[in-house]
């Protein structure tokens, strides 16, 4: 079994998932790739262990109960435990998004990868996660998830385009993450929100003004929070993020 960290980023083929790889990575750790497309995961792969980092291939669709468990299996026949569960994986759901024209479908995607996805992925996840000495779990939220930051209440600005699919979607991963950390409170399993920022992706049609290195970076500094790091919270690199 291997003495390494063990991480697994779902999403990791491209943008803020790989620079989430490459970030973890470069601590020596040995990280999975969890992605449903063979041809990127193999390429991503291929591109980390050109530099040097300890980098596996994870078949994983965040919306197939099937897919999770056989990611599930791998890891464990591959390292025995996990340490660090990053879920990155999200869509947008596609648009119109405007509440009075979204199509009720739209929204049962986003939520089903954004929402539901990572619960099935983390349930999958969580008995090798309990093998760990310090178990971390990291869900990447967004800026659009803040219900403050989207009424412009306390001073915050308005962010983002209407989006009932994709900016709930996420508001939705907020509380289910606070589930989790009341679950697990009194274990050693810590699991916080990571917010990227705005970062130019082919989710916002690259628009966005940070990068996905400068995006991945708070998800980098919540793998390795201490073992008396916070849990439940909701953070960015400047620190937490209001609800």
């Amino acid at each position: 079994m291997s003495q390494r960290t063990i991480a697994l980023v779902t999403g990791a083929n491209k943008g803020i998932g790989y620079e989430i790889a490459v970030g973890l990575g470069a601590l020596g750790w040995s990280v999975g790739v969890g992605a449903r497309d063979d041809r990127r995961r193999t390429s991503a792969v291929e591109k980390l262990r050109a530099a040097d980092v300890d980098a596996f291939g994870v078949p994983l669709d965040v919306t197939d109960d099937a897919s999770a468990t056989a990611a599930a299996r791998l890891i464990e026949e591959r390292a025995g435990r996990l340490d660090v569960l990053v879920n990155n994986a999200a869509i947008t759901g596609g648009m119109p998004q405007e509440p009075s024209r979204v199509d009720p479908a739209t929204i049962r995607t986003a939520v089903e990868t954004n929402v539901i996805g990572v619960i099935r992925v983390t349930n999958a996840m969580l008995p090798l996660l309990r093998r760990s000495t310090s178990p971390r779990i990291v869900n990447m939220s967004s800026s659009v998830g803040s219900l403050t930051r989207q009424s412009g209440l306390a001073g915050e600005r308005t962010t983002g385009p209407v989006a009932v699919a994709y900016a709930p979607s996420k508001t939705f991963l907020n509380a289910v993450t606070v589930q989790y950390a009341r679950e697990l409170s009194g274990t050693n399993i810590l699991i916080n929100l990571g917010c990227p920022g705005f970062v130019a992706t082919d989710l916002n049609g690259f628009r966005g003004v940070r990068t996905p290195a400068q995006g991945a970076a708070i998800a980098v500094k919540l793998a390795t929070l201490p073992d008396d790091g916070p849990t439940g919270g909701f953070f960015e690199d400047a620190g937490e993020v209001p609800w």
